[in-house]
């Protein structure tokens, strides 16, 4: 009887401790007046030096291709042959158009273009530029060359030119 009792009042303590004030609050869409803040608005500044999640860009030569300004002349991390497959893939995609499968600047929409896309395989054009520059090219694009920073992650970017390394 005793522990029923304690059982009864425990559960009213406890529904006593409920309360409604989260459920309650205001729900407030972006950019909405509010008459909780003394600026009126809903929305908050976030404070200096905020950056969003995922764009933290520690990395300098992952990143840019360059590290304390220089080009770099070698890849930012190490690579896998997955790596290179991924590589070939996203090449298969983005550049055989214009450049071809073996990156002579004989893709199938090559012949459209004055100047013709660049011979970037491992004997031509790019074989004599560091991998930071061509970061820089597949990045922002360069002559007719439109930029893939948008289509390409960074990562994507740079396997797509281990992949041309290995174009003979």
């Amino acid at each position: 009887m005793r522990r029923n009792v304690f059982v009864v009042v425990l559960l009213a303590l406890g529904a006593g401790a409920c309360r409604q004030d989260m459920h309650d609050t205001p729900r407030y869409e972006s950019y909405e007046a509010s008459a909780f803040y003394a600026d009126g608005r809903a929305s908050r500044v976030a404070p200096t030096g905020t950056v969003a999640r995922g764009w933290l860009r520690e990395d300098e030569a992952l990143y840019t291709g360059r590290a304390n300004g220089e080009l770099v002349a070698e890849f930012p991390f190490a690579l896998s042959q997955a790596d290179l497959q991924r590589g070939r893939e996203r090449y298969g995609i983005y550049c055989t158009p214009c450049h071809g499968a073996s990156g002579k600047g004989d893709g199938p929409v090559a012949k459209k273009f004055v100047p013709t896309p660049a011979d970037i395989s491992a004997t031509g054009h790019g074989s004599h530029h560091p991998e930071g520059e061509l970061f820089a090219v597949v990045t922002h694009g360069k002559n007719g060359m439109p930029p893939f920073r948008s289509d390409l992650t960074a990562k994507e970017r740079w396997l797509v030119i281990a992949y041309l390394r290995t174009l003979k």
